[in-house]
Formats: C-alpha cells, structure tokens, sequence
C-alpha cells in the first residue's frame, strides 16, 4: 500500500463537476494506491501512522489537533515507467482487491476520530488542493527497507 500525502490549506474533488469530498485545513490529503499482496492490517497501519504523523504547524499530527483528511484512490501510485513511453499497471490491484481495503484505510481512519473526506472510486475526478509548505510525503506500507 502506498500513500502520497500532502498537508493542505484546503481541498476538493469533484466528479463530473460536482463535489464529492472536501477539506478546509489545515489538514491531509491522502492519494492511497494498492497493490496485489496488500492487507487490512496494512491498511490500519498506514491509517494509523498518517493519523499520527507530525507535520502539521509546529509538528503536531491530525490526531492532536482534529485536522480533517480527504482520501482519494489513486492506482496510478503503482505505475511501471522503467521502459517505453506507456506505463504498466499490473502491480496495481484489481478493483475487487483494491476498493474493500481503500474502504478498510478510510473506516480505520474513522475509527481513530478523523473527520474524512472522500474522493469516489473509480471515476475520471479532479482533484483540487493548496499544498501548504509545501509538505508533501511517500509512505509505503509495509515501509521500504532501509537505504544502505
């Protein structure tokens, strides 16, 4: 499971032209990809840890201050670039695997007190965002071995 998380001043998605899910910040947005062996426990934990991560205005995390997340499926997360000019998506996870457990991120997300804003999965959507820092981070799940 990947996340590209982003501390915002405010923001939205809209599905052909209406809004679907928005945030006022400051607070996250969550672009949450998912691949074939990804897990309920790995969605909880990647919840977890983005509700505890300390990056809002003097290092606090959502769950200290109350910040709002807006989550938005992104499969393209999980694109193959190493050759040609046309990405490869088979390490991103099927729909029947994928939308149960960007469901499971959200309702851990719920469970732990965040006000959560949603994109619409699987349709064309426009997401709008004011990146505040700007502050923008990779978390995989589980994390990437160490650099050595």
């Amino acid at each position: 499971m990947r996340a590209v998380v982003q501390r915002v001043g405010q923001a939205s998605v809209t599905v052909e032209g209406r809004t679907v899910g928005a945030i006022d910040g400051p607070g996250l947005l969550v672009l949450l990809g998912v691949t074939h062996d990804d897990t309920e426990a790995y969605a909880r934990r990647l919840a977890e840890r983005i509700w505890q991560l300390r990056i809002l205005a003097d290092e606090r995390s959502c769950a200290e201050v109350g910040a709002p997340i807006l989550v938005v499926s992104q499969f393209t997360l999980y694109a193959d670039t190493r050759k040609g000019r046309r990405p490869g998506w088979s390490a991103a996870a099927p729909r029947p695997v994928s939308e149960p457990l960007v469901d499971t991120f959200v309702a851990a997300l719920r469970e732990l007190g965040a006000r959560v804003a949603t994109g619409e999965f699987g349709a064309m959507m426009q997401v709008s965002l004011v990146n505040d820092g700007p502050v923008t981070l990779v978390l995989d799940q589980p994390p990437l071995a160490p650099l050595r």
